[in-house]
């Protein structure tokens, strides 16, 4: 079985796409093995979600189980050298709360918005 970490993520979010096109470059340049998921070109069973859940927050496939939000990110960023820092502040018993609650009522929700306004955007 792959063990591979894989990323879901929105490609067509400008912010979202330029986040995660740095973390595989990052992770190209030093061999770190991760896959990385366009939302709409990957087969959403395998993450459990449907396109307006891979649409509204980052998931990850990472040792046999689907995480999202903030834990998503830290598996990301616990992988990458320049980011484990990073990983492990936002594990702490009082950041992950407030971290947590920041991108699901704050910037999940805006990105998200962003989203849906380019999408009406495109359907004329």
């Amino acid at each position: 079985m792959d063990m591979k970490t894989r990323i879901l993520f929105n490609a067509e979010c400008p912010i979202c796409n330029a986040e995660i096109c740095h973390y595989r470059s990052y992770a190209d340049r030093r061999g770190i093995l991760m896959e990385f998921d366009d939302l709409i070109q990957t087969d959403l069973s395998f993450y459990g979600v449907d396109q307006e859940d891979a649409a509204r927050r980052l998931h990850v496939f990472h040792e046999g189980k689907v995480i999202s939000g903030v834990s998503a990110f830290a598996v990301i960023w616990a992988q990458l050298p320049r980011y484990r820092w990073l990983a492990r502040m936002v594990c702490l018993p009082i950041i992950h709360p407030i971290s947590t609650l920041v991108y699901d009522h704050i910037l999940a929700p805006i990105l998200y918005a962003m989203h849906l306004r380019r999408q009406r955007k495109k359907t004329g």
